[in-house]
């Protein structure tokens, strides 16, 4: 019988690759849209758990406040109010894994390879920052919960206006200055090797309640630019505003590859590659204008 699943935030990013994944295959998701069920309304949620009970709940539902966000504000009320709206049901749902992020070490800091007992030593100095370390603090309490910190993620589906390699795809296949205001070190993630991962946690109990959900190597936005350059094939300008590294985010997997033993990642080039044959496929649907204009 196929494990039941409930996935928040089914409608972006990671939610729609999640939906296109073997997990859809593997087990029956539910994934109701936010017109359908608003985690931050109480009585909502209550009622959609009165007669329902899952294998494992995957929050990836956020109200987002970056540069592109339509409506930032209340960020820190309405994402903590949609993760405790979820917390207070955990004896409907086996387990609660809830995407976290890397800002959980607070990105005011310099985060180089940072480790998960780490996390504490800093309360994050921005209301994103602060909301996920308040988020990590509550995981600990409960009995059937754990964080996945991701520091950077890519691939299909993300907003190529502002995230990093996408725009940098898209600018490339526009033939397009590729822009960063300065070079800096990531761990970033190909969003499809994030779903084993997934697969894991469903089907296994952990030995932790936080891993960072991080590749081998770290990335360098420069490498990372004359990658794309290179697979484009066009010799477009890369610009850097400020010279010398920006502070660091990266985090170590040191954990995460000791819990599961057989984890793979896709090669940074080759997950790049798969991401631009995607774009050219898609180049029609990507305005030029919105490429003009750093965010």
């Amino acid at each position: 019988m196929q494990k039941k699943i409930l996935l928040t935030g089914g409608n972006g990013f990671i939610g729609k690759n999640i939906q296109e994944s073997f997990l859809a295959q593997k087990y029956e998701i539910v994934a109701p849209r936010s017109f359908e069920l608003n985690l931050a309304d109480t009585d909502a949620v209550d009622e959609f758990f009165r007669t329902r009970w899952f294998d494992a709940v995957l929050h990836a539902a956020t109200k987002p406040g970056h540069r592109n966000a339509k409506d930032p504000t209340r960020l820190f009320y309405t994402n903590t109010r949609m993760f405790e709206n979820l917390a207070r049901h955990c004896d409907k749902f086996g387990k609660l894994i809830n995407f976290g992020s890397g800002a959980v070490y607070d990105t005011a800091a310099d985060n180089r390879l940072v480790t998960e007992d780490q996390i504490g030593r800093r309360c994050g100095e921005d209301e994103h920052s602060f909301c996920k370390y308040v988020i990590h603090q509550r995981i600990k309490a409960l009995p059937n919960a754990i964080d996945l910190n991701i520091f950077g993620i890519f691939g299909k589906y993300e907003d190529w206006e502002i995230r990093f390699i996408s725009n940098a795809i898209c600018k490339t296949l526009f033939n397009l200055p590729i822009t960063l205001r300065q070079n800096r070190r990531f761990s970033y993630l190909y969003v499809n090797d994030l779903m084993p991962i997934l697969d894991y946690f469903i089907t296994h109990d952990t030995t932790y309640k936080s891993y960072n959900i991080t590749p081998n190597e770290e990335t360098e936005l420069l490498s990372a630019a004359q990658i794309v350059q290179k697979l484009g094939g066009n010799n477009n300008e890369i610009r850097v505003a400020s010279s010398g590294y920006g502070l660091n985010y990266s985090g170590s997997n040191a954990r995460l590859k000791d819990e599961i033993k057989t984890i793979q990642f896709t090669p940074f080039e080759q997950a790049v590659a798969q991401l631009m044959s995607y774009y050219r496929q898609h180049q029609t649907e990507i305005n030029r204008n919105l490429l003009l204009e750093d965010k």
